[in-house]
């Protein structure tokens, strides 16, 4: 859910951008399009806002996780980071599910980790734009004291008029012959406390999101953020208690050609999501 112009390269200031070969969303409409685009990464900051406004909001429930240990640097004095800090445990995050949603993760830092990239896949996904949907993704993954706090606030973040605004109807649905593409893809997480029963920890995601089809004003886009969250254990398994969101790290823009609105389509229907694992 989130942000950001493109960038141009470190130190000349300009911008490079390479277009298409053929106009991915509907010939002349296409820089009409690309501001659209850009209307929509705007609209979707609102729900970066939000996120931020929640954290806010659960601080009376954040007495416990404010006292967790500060988190483990794996030794090295230098500017990069221990090995075991990147490589792949290669341990199997969870074994099973709970309405399509990971659940289950191990009590340790490992599981703190695989649960809360897990959940900011959750949060990013296409669900959250269905009450019905959000409803039960916030129920399964906020304590149960911030999930009724936040019920209410996220109906009216997720607003009809918030909804039409990037294409969709009432019940989060993109007009009929278009695909809606929301996905949130981990990079990494990193741990900034951990404690037996409380860890806090930042995940770095690029995320897709927009509507593909040849009548679509929103294009897909993608963007960089990266999302804070503080998980306590509770009811055997790790639970956000609040969460927060800020913008990038962002990478410079590669070269490559922009596909087209039915080759994204086709994409999002037929490759399927992960469950990741720290």
């Amino acid at each position: 859910m989130s942000l950001g112009d493109e960038p141009g390269y470190p130190e000349s200031g300009h911008t490079r951008t390479r277009l298409p070969e053929g106009d991915p969303y509907g010939g002349a409409a296409r820089r009409a399009g690309r501001s659209s685009s850009r209307s929509l990464v705007t609209v979707v900051g609102v729900v970066v806002l939000l996120i931020a406004a929640i954290a806010f909001a659960n601080r009376g429930d954040g007495d416990k996780s404010s006292s967790t240990a500060a988190g483990t640097g794996g030794g090295n004095s230098g500017n990069q980071p221990a090995s075991s800090s990147t490589a792949a445990s290669g341990t199997k995050p969870v074994e099973t599910k709970s309405g399509g949603i990971p659940s289950g993760f191990a009590d340790s830092e490992q599981g703190a980790q695989s649960a809360a990239a897990n959940y900011a896949v959750t949060l990013g996904s296409a669900g959250m734009y269905n009450k019905g949907d959000r409803h039960r993704i916030v129920s399964s993954l906020y304590t149960s004291t911030a999930a009724g706090r936040l019920q209410g606030a996220m109906d009216a973040a997720y607003s009809t008029s918030f909804l039409s605004k990037l294409g969709l109807d009432a019940n989060g649905n993109p007009p009929q012959g278009t695909t809606f593409v929301s996905r949130t893809v981990p990079v990494g997480t990193k741990v900034t406390s951990y404690g037996d029963s409380a860890a806090v920890l930042a995940v770095w995601c690029n995320s897709l999101s927009g509507i593909a089809g040849t009548s679509s004003t929103t294009p897909v886009t993608s963007n960089w953020f990266t999302i804070t969250m503080t998980l306590n254990w509770a009811d055997g398994d790790w639970k956000i208690l609040e969460s927060s969101q800020t913008s990038g790290p962002t990478p410079v823009t590669g070269d490559d050609t922009v596909s087209g609105s039915d080759e994204i389509g086709k994409a999002v229907q037929e490759f399927g999501g992960f469950t990741y694992a720290r």
